[in-house]
Order: structure tokens, then sequence, then C-alpha cells
């Protein structure tokens, strides 16, 4: 088990960086909101391994006998590994590669919010939205955040994953 949950992990980690590379390279002129997109089905696409993982350890390494339980324990710990390699990423890319990356972000959901909403909504928003970014310019509340969001999605795939391939 634990060979394929680091080998299947591995490789949702490298995808999530190959992906998450092209996009800085090739995409990089797109809307916050595009990029925001990209960057869920970037993390879906990766952890697309948790099926696969969980299948190669049910067909090769099981006899092609897998429990509930074992299959969703192989499906989080590949997430997990995939979610850690995430947040280290976006630790890099915001505290190092592109710092301003924060204040450009929340300056453009600012003026989304200052042209929808009425001024005492905006106001309250603002405040909302400054203690959020003095939380977030703490590196190690990004990469507790980011990891948690790829951890979480990766969580429903592992169940889905897991409920579809059990077999006793």
């Amino acid at each position: 088990m634990k060979k394929t949950v680091i080998r299947f992990g591995l490789y949702g980690a490298v995808t999530i960086w190959v992906l998450f590379l092209i996009s800085l390279f090739l995409l990089d002129n797109l809307s916050f909101a595009t990029q925001e997109i990209i960057g869920y089905v970037s993390m879906v696409l990766s952890l697309g391994f948790v099926y696969f993982g969980i299948k190669h350890f049910r067909d090769n390494e099981n006899a092609g006998k897998l429990s509930l339980k074992k299959a969703l324990t192989i499906g989080v710990l590949i997430s997990l590994i995939t979610a850690l390699a995430f947040g280290v990423l976006d630790t890099i890319y915001s505290q190092i590669l592109n710092p301003d990356f924060m204040a450009d972000y929340y300056d453009t959901i600012v003026e989304g919010l200052r042209n929808t909403l009425p001024p005492d909504e905006f106001e309250k928003r603002l405040a909302e939205l400054n203690a959020e970014k003095e939380m977030f310019s703490n590196p190690i509340v990004s990469f507790a955040f980011m990891a948690m969001t790829v951890f979480v999605i990766g969580f429903i795939i592992s169940l889905i994953s897991a409920l579809i391939l059990q077999r006793k």
C-alpha cells in the first residue's frame, strides 16, 4: 500500500506543479476569475490519480479485493501528498515568485465590490477583506488554507472512488 500511495501521490503532486507552471507561463494574462477556474480544474485533474491509485492497489496488489475503509485510506493519503505539494507551491509563488499577488488580487476584488455594492455594504465587506488579507499574508496560514482546499477536494474524490472501486 505504501508504494502505491507514494507513487500515485507523487504523480498527483507533479501533475499539479506542471499544470501550475503551464498556467503561470502561458495563461498569466487571464483574469483572476478565469485563473481561479483553471486552478480548480488543475486540482481535480491532479487528484484524478486518487482513483487510479486505488484501482491499481485493488487490481495489482490486493488480488482484486478492496474494502471501503482501505480504499478511502489510500485515497486520502494520495490526496494528502498532492495537497502538501500544492501548499508548498502556492507558498513559493505568493511569497517568492510573485509577492505582489495578494495585493493585486485583493485590489481586483475591492474594485469589483466597489462597482457592485452600495456604499454601506461595500465598507462592511472591505473591512472583512482587509482582515482576510492580513491573515493570508502569513505564509503558514496561506499554506494551510491552500493545502486544505486541495485536501477537501481530494477527500471527496477519495470517497467517490472508494465507493466505486470497493470489492469484497
